[in-house]
């Protein structure tokens, strides 16, 4: 293939090369979400699952500038988040099941995904509340001088809950090395943000309010995610404080569950339409054949590969033992007294 051209960040810049691991990367988000809405229907998954498909450029192109160490926090739609910081998607299935495998033991489901040896301290689905936690890490970092970046994933309707405000000012005040990604799809469940805001609010602004910087972006484009990414994360990784990223999107699926709800009547057809067409493995698709790193033969071998991995994935999921009775109470809490004798030992 040709020489590549180069869209440069101010961290690394984006070779097609690279351009070809990350539309890869959002396959097989894609090829994950899509497989988990096929079996969804088998009632072998028995907690709610909220897909990210037609998101799938956002975590794939912040996570590329991430390091290993640097930390991760999501909301109840994380499966994307999970994947593109490098968790485990045998665990993540078997999660999913309720099974022992499982990332959390089985014991926390498709909302309650966590991998702390791949910098994803975990997810929680009330909205907004791992924005504190995120940022509670941010400032543990800094007090111990380690120099890793936080992410924190959520929603547009984070940002109408109060503490949203008290913890992005606490980044600002403290000039904290976090980056809080608002990925806006538009809805909350079935409210659009017309119903929820007056027209005359920005969600930008409302960082900007507090001092933080704040980006809108076209949250479709990888190459766009990439850049805005990397400026953010140098900036944090380098003492320059907090930013803020609103991500326009759009969910393909309905809000909870695998099916398409466009005939709910919440959202017009053209509406999905429209967005459909701004699909972003699409949009990376045609960058890729620009740079002459796109063919058809080569992305059949991408498919090939990743449905073996995904079909091994549930293979794992599907055979692993449920948890038994004398796991209920373990992992639950602390018992300081066995916490110190671990400690001793």
């Amino acid at each position: 293939m040709a020489t590549p051209n180069r869209i440069q960040g101010t961290d690394e810049s984006l070779t097609s090369n690279r351009l070809q691991q990350l539309y890869c990367e959002m396959l097989r988000i894609r090829m994950v979400e899509e497989r988990i809405a096929e079996l969804y229907g088998e009632k072998k998954m028995r907690c709610p699952v909220h897909l990210c498909i037609g998101q799938e450029a956002i975590p794939v192109g912040v996570s590329a500038i991430l390091h290993r160490d640097d930390v991760v926090l999501s909301g109840h739609r994380s499966h994307g988040h999970y994947l593109a910081k490098g968790g485990n998607l045998n665990r993540m299935l078997a999660e999913i099941y309720g099974k022992e495998g499982g990332c959390a033991k089985g014991k926390g489901g498709s909302m309650h995904l966590v991998d702390r040896t791949a910098g994803f301290l975990g997810a929680t689905p009330i909205v907004a509340s791992s924005i504190p936690i995120a940022v509670g890490a941010a400032f543990g970092a800094k007090l111990q001088g380690l120099n890793l970046v936080t992410v924190v994933y959520f929603g547009e309707g984070a940002t109408e809950e109060g503490t949203f405000h008290e913890s992005v000012n606490f980044a600002v005040l403290k000039n904290l090395p976090i980056v809080f990604v608002c990925e806006n799809n538009l809805y909350s469940v079935y409210s659009p943000l017309s119903v929820r805001q007056p027209n005359v609010r920005d969600i930008v602004a409302l960082a900007e309010s507090h001092g933080c910087e704040g980006k809108r972006i076209d949250g479709n484009d990888i190459r766009v995610m990439y850049e805005s990414s990397s400026q953010a994360v140098y900036k944090a990784r380098n003492n320059g404080g907090p930013t803020f990223l609103e991500c326009e999107t759009y969910r393909w699926r309905e809000h909870c569950g695998p099916n398409f709800d466009n005939d709910l009547g919440y959202r017009a057809p053209s509406e999905f339409e429209e967005w459909k067409a701004t699909c972003p493995l699409e949009k990376t698709k045609t960058y890729l054949s620009q740079l002459d790193a796109w063919s058809l033969s080569w992305h059949q071998d991408q498919v090939e590969r990743l449905s073996s991995e995904i079909e091994s994935a549930v293979r794992f999921a599907e055979k692993s033992p449920l948890p038994s009775k004398d796991q209920l109470f373990q992992h639950v809490f602390a018992i300081p007294s066995l916490a110190s004798e671990e400690q001793a030992a």
